[in-house]
């Protein structure tokens, strides 16, 4: 098949391209920013470009392209509703309009967390799947990609476009934009038992999610690294998440505290990713265990840490 990949420049699509040539794919790359991988530089919120794109010959598409949480600091809310609805909507359109039966969208486990889950008021960890709700997105970026949900919901009951949403859990190199403590690559570690995957990781899932969306329908999955948790034991990590970390992993203190890291006190959130095992067929390969595998051996860490990365949208001179 040929895929329109959007996003084709940004951190996903630096390994989603890849991933589906080598599956025999033919990827057509559109994104904002110029790239290895992206064929048309435009946006998806201008239907003029969505056109241009589908008239190179589209058999499905993976809109992995959006303005993100960080971008809040310096885009106005009228950049999100045009990128993130109206530009899915272009794309649903466009799509379904050429008879299409599979379309992928990359959304986030950030539409899941109101505010209070953000401010952790919750005496017990907070347990997040598919079936959380109401929800309640606390900013730009959550609501407006909660909006492209459900544009996709609609169009595959309407259309019959079978939609395939996939709720990533974190998978970007830099370090977090609000916290500094403990440091990016010790954060990064942590949160692979409850909040984050790889970004290889990330791909394949959007890759078997193109391969089943024709049987699936519609359907949303959250894509995380497996949890080693239980939703009995939600109470005891918001109070003390370090000896249930232990008490799974007995040699985790040690092989944390050799490199100089530490591990949570508290953990506030955890992301469920079994409704993707189960009916999507995929699991993560890279999880906590992996992790401290190669603390243990010495080897290089199985994620991406990079302090210095940049988006290439955001290295575009602004207008």
């Amino acid at each position: 098949m040929r895929i329109l990949l959007t996003g084709s420049s940004g951190w996903l699509g630096r390994f989603l391209a890849p991933g589906l040539k080598a599956a025999g794919h033919g990827v057509i790359g559109l994104d904002i920013a110029p790239g290895m991988h992206t064929d048309l530089v435009g946006s998806v919120a201008d239907a003029d470009t969505v056109a241009r794109a589908f008239a190179m010959g589209v058999d499905a598409v993976i809109h992995a392209g959006a303005l993100h949480k960080p971008d809040i600091a310096h885009m106005p809310e009228q950049a999100f509703i045009d990128v993130n609805v109206t530009g899915t909507r272009n794309l649903l359109e466009a799509a379904a309009r050429a008879g299409h039966n599979r379309f992928v969208f990359t959304s986030t486990t950030s539409l899941m967390i109101s505010q209070a889950i953000r401010d952790e008021t919750s005496e017990e960890a907070v347990w997040l799947d598919e079936s959380t709700g109401p929800l309640a997105p606390r900013n730009i970026y959550g609501v407006t990609k909660l909006a492209a949900e459900g544009l996709c919901r609609l169009y595959a009951a309407d259309r019959g476009l079978a939609c395939v949403v996939l709720r990533t859990a974190r998978f970007f190199p830099e370090d977090d934009d609000t916290h500094s403590t403990p440091p990016g690559d010790n954060l990064k570690a942590i949160e692979f038992l409850h909040r984050r995957l790889t970004v290889e990781d990330a791909a394949d899932a959007h890759i078997a999610a193109l391969e089943r969306a024709p049987e699936l329908g519609f359907d949303t999955f959250i894509l995380s690294a497996p949890t080693p948790f239980t939703r009995k034991e939600a109470a005891l990590l918001k109070r003390d998440a370090a000896s249930v970390i232990a008490r799974h992993f007995p040699d985790a203190p040690a092989l944390f505290a050799k490199r100089g890291w530490t591990l949570p006190a508290t953990i506030g959130r955890v992301y469920d990713a079994g409704h993707a095992e189960k009916r999507l067929g995929f699991r993560c390969k890279t999880g906590f265990a992996e992790i401290l595998d190669a603390l243990r051996e010495g080897r290089r860490l199985p994620f991406v840490h990079d302090p210095s990365y940049v988006a290439p949208k955001d290295k575009m001179p602004q207008s």
